[in-house]
């Protein structure tokens, strides 16, 4: 079993505010899937269902941001689960908005959601961050995440959140790379793909540059060019 954890602040206050991109989260892959009606368990609303294979319990901590772990760390232990089953879903205000990146483990960035599971639950789990950008100096910080997205966000709010609910089952599965391959291309960016192979010399494929690299290069034999090379090296007949 898995904890799908979106973090956010309950309330129609903050429905709509960049900090809440957690709650979206979970509400996109909810309406997406075969999950159970929402319910009151662990301080949070919960949903239990399956993706891949896998039992997912969707969790939206209802503590308020600040005491997160709280809740996600008590259903933790209900289940008898390790840091590793759970996946937190947050705001980054250090990714560029509808950029997105998934790690194990890793610092907190000042988040207090995050603050918050570390101490609850330990560190070792995953954390998949949704940029919704900075707003360029620490005094905005607190309006920004705690304002909510303008109008113009929609245009890569809404395909990140679709493309994370299409791909949930990757989300479920480990498979992280493919998982933020899609939703890289969902918002218009590129996939995150490995550097590139150095490029072969135009009009050359690599079995001819292999071909070339292993055939000793044949020295003349006659002409001016054969005579300077006896005077620099010598007849190694001699």
């Amino acid at each position: 079993m898995q904890i799908f954890a979106g973090l956010g602040n309950p309330g129609g206050k903050y429905a709509g505010n960049r900090h809440n991109i957690g709650f979206m989260a979970i509400d996109a892959i909810h309406r997406r899937h075969n999950f159970s009606p929402w319910s009151k368990k662990f301080k949070a609303e919960i949903s239990e269902g399956e993706l891949g294979g896998e039992r997912i319990l969707l969790m939206k901590p209802q503590t308020f941001m600040n005491l997160s772990g709280e809740s996600v760390g008590e259903a933790m232990r209900f289940y008898k689960l390790e840091p590793k089953d759970i996946v937190a879903i947050y705001d980054e205000l250090d990714l560029p908005p509808g950029k997105a990146r998934i790690k194990t483990a890793g610092g907190h960035g000042g988040h207090n959601g995050i603050k918050s599971l570390d101490t609850h639950c330990g560190k070792d789990y995953r954390r998949l961050r949704l940029g919704i950008g900075h707003p360029g100096s620490k005094e905005q910080v607190h309006n920004h995440v705690l304002g909510d997205f303008a109008k113009a966000d929609q245009a890569w709010l809404t395909p990140l959140l679709d493309a994370l609910a299409d791909n949930a089952e990757m989300l479920a599965k480990g498979e992280d790379s493919q998982l933020m391959n899609k939703l890289a291309l969902a918002v218009g960016g590129k996939p995150e793909a490995e550097a590139p192979a150095p490029k072969p010399p135009a009009g050359k494929s690599h079995i001819r540059q292999a071909r070339n690299h292993q055939q000793p290069k044949i020295l003349p034999t006659t002409g001016p060019m054969a005579e300077m090379l006896k005077k620099m090296f010598g007849n190694k007949g001699d």
